[in-house]
């Protein structure tokens, strides 16, 4: 049977309480990464952008709509002065000059109404202008609340990390102060069962959670103060105590 002092032993149960401290402080920094208000915060800023980038596109639309009709408008309108232009200098025949001027009124009824369309047109634009600036305002404060969450989580994140950093740290040079052979049987036990050290205490083992069989019991009281005996549940090292 495997032999190590009592209080080597002993020792172990400190390891095994910063292996605790460091799965612990694992699962706490993922849980803090993926925080649900921040999660939350995202789903809103990305909604906002999306809506943002749907309005633009109205407003890019709605600008070269706009575009187009003044456009059109100079068209007609420099037709009207190239026909009006050839009346005044009256060079042509009566009914060419007659036609000119039953063009120049087709042409201006169609102004008028390219006039009328660019009216609604520009008010279109200061519509979807002012949506575009709501938008922009209700992005900018989703990304806003964002940062703060983002900003919140990240030093929740780090404390906890630099906690585990510690931790660790704590662990390797504790660990380092221990015979090999006991150690090494430890962590094989951690790495297998994921407990490499417990206490017994009043005839239960705090490895298993389990009180350990009469038989069972009687051997490991049975067994010398150096002997390593084991949880029967879960493999561990049960470490004993005249106290307990």
């Amino acid at each position: 049977m495997a032999k190590a002092a009592p209080a080597e032993q002993l020792r172990l149960l400190d390891v095994a309480a910063l292996d605790s401290e460091i799965t612990k402080l694992t699962h706490q920094i993922d849980v803090a990464k993926a925080d649900a208000e921040l999660a939350a915060a995202h789903t809103a800023l990305t909604e906002a952008r999306a809506a943002e980038a749907e309005v633009k596109q109205e407003l890019d639309a709605a600008a070269a709509a706009l575009k187009a009709s003044e456009l059109a408008v100079e068209k007609v309108a420099s037709h009207i002065a190239k026909d009006q232009a050839r009346i005044n200098s009256n060079s042509g025949t009566a009914t060419d000059l007659m036609a000119l001027s039953h063009e120049i009124d087709s042409l201006t009824v169609r102004r008028n109404e390219l006039e009328d369309n660019e009216l609604e047109l520009m008010g279109t634009l200061e519509e979807v202008q002012e949506q575009a600036a709501v938008v922009a305002a209700e992005t900018a404060a989703k990304l806003s609340d964002h940062d703060q969450h983002l900003a919140r989580r990240d030093a929740a994140v780090k404390a906890l990390q630099d906690q585990l950093a510690k931790t660790t740290a704590a662990r390797a040079e504790l660990v380092g102060t221990f015979e090999e052979s006991l150690i090494n049987t430890y962590e094989r036990l951690r790495t297998r069962n994921g407990v490499g050290a417990a206490r017994l205490f009043h005839g239960t083992s705090e490895a298993s959670g389990m009180a350990l069989a009469p038989g069972d019991l009687s051997e490991i009281k049975a067994a010398a103060a150096d002997d390593i005996v084991f949880c029967p549940d879960t493999g561990a090292i049960l470490v004993r105590s005249t106290e307990w």
